[in-house]
């Protein structure tokens, strides 16, 4: 006798878990390369998105929990001094409008077959992983003084994200 999957119970298939499960990570990443910073700045920016999503094993919705438990034990969990890798696309745009592409397809994949409560805290949770990372280090300044804290670039990303998240 097997047990079935926790994702199989809340009506999904492998392919849409993985899905779901891998776009947080993708979301941290696009946000940090929205705007090229200082190796120091990207660490931030990751550390930043991995609290948040490590938080989220506390959530009140079955999915995110599940979603964000089961993506730390893939990518190092910050609480067992875990560190989770720093992604660097080689080509930062065409990974956005990729992970855009994933936000849109899991936002139909919500609206199918979450529950409303769960699909509006997944959806919600991943903009504010995209808000936590860009907001987590300065851009251009000197010594750390002055510069932008969101830039144009990083407010789009996350404007883009929240929009392919709302269609």
């Amino acid at each position: 006798m097997t047990d079935e999957p926790l994702y199989t119970k809340l009506g999904f298939t492998d392919a849409e878990w993985g899905l779901l499960v891998g776009l947080p990570q993708s979301v941290l990443t696009a946000a940090s390369v929205a705007t090229p910073d200082s190796a120091r700045k990207t660490r931030h920016e990751s550390e930043a998105g991995i609290d948040v999503i490590s938080d989220a094993r506390a959530s009140a919705s079955t999915l995110v929990a599940a979603v964000a438990a089961q993506l730390l034990s893939e990518v190092g969990d910050p609480e067992l001094g875990e560190e989770a890798p720093v992604i660097e696309p080689s080509d930062p745009i065409g990974y956005a409008e990729d992970v855009l592409g994933r936000a849109a397809e899991a936002n139909a994949l919500l609206t199918a077959k979450a529950e409303q409560a769960d699909a509006e805290t997944y959806k919600h949770w991943l903009v504010e992983i995209a808000e936590s990372v860009v907001g987590a280090a300065s851009t251009g300044g000197v010594l750390g003084l002055g510069g932008e804290n969101v830039t144009d670039d990083e407010r789009a990303f996350r404007d883009d994200l929240a929009k392919a998240l709302s269609d």
